[in-house]
């Protein structure tokens, strides 16, 4: 597997945001682990199957699906997730929408999004502009599998356990330099 070109990490831009708890969204508050938004990462001509490439060949998640985001506001307790835009562009939420710390955010084709586990996040809007449709692939850091929470009643120990994941020792898209290990 070959990686695929990406913008040189002396000119990537990245944006950090500190997400603040809401009812029973835990978002960053546990680990205080950013959300990181890693802008222009692959060229906007990217294919899904080339970021899943590039992913494999520096080995730190596994790619999982092709998908757009749910609608539905959720996090995952388990593991951290990896979102890289590999079709369209859309708005996403993270936070909760009800959260006045919420983050709300433009993602692209070549953008790699990295959730920490606790971050409620939800699809607002598909962008119409190129009428491709949105598409990510979801990766998450080998040997951990994903769950589904809602910030929900009865949740609360999967809350809890977010405070032992280990966080990355390189980065997903970089490997051993990157904005995930500057947090």
């Amino acid at each position: 597997m070959a990686a695929a070109k990406v913008t040189p990490l002396a000119s990537l831009r990245v944006t950090k945001h500190q997400i603040p708890a809401h009812n029973l969204i835990p978002n960053t508050s546990l680990q205080r682990k950013p959300l990181l938004h890693y802008h222009g990462v692959f060229p906007s001509s990217i294919s899904a199957s080339a970021i899943e490439s590039h992913l494999g060949a520096v080995g730190v998640v596994e790619p999982q699906w092709r998908y757009t985001m749910y609608s539905t506001t959720h996090f995952h307790s388990t593991t951290h997730e990896v979102l890289c835009i590999a079709r369209g562009g859309a708005a996403l939420c993270f936070g909760g929408e009800e959260n006045p710390g919420k983050v709300e955010l433009e993602a692209r084709r070549g953008d790699v999004i990295v959730v920490p586990a606790g971050v409620g996040h939800r699809l607002l809007r598909e962008a119409e502009e190129g009428g491709e449709g949105f598409e990510m692939v979801g990766s998450y850091p080998r040997g951990c599998s994903w769950d589904m929470c809602y910030g929900k009643k009865g949740e609360e120990a999967k809350v809890r356990a977010i405070e032992k994941l280990p966080w990355f020792s390189r980065d997903p898209v970089y490997g051993d330099e990157g904005p995930v290990l500057n947090v």
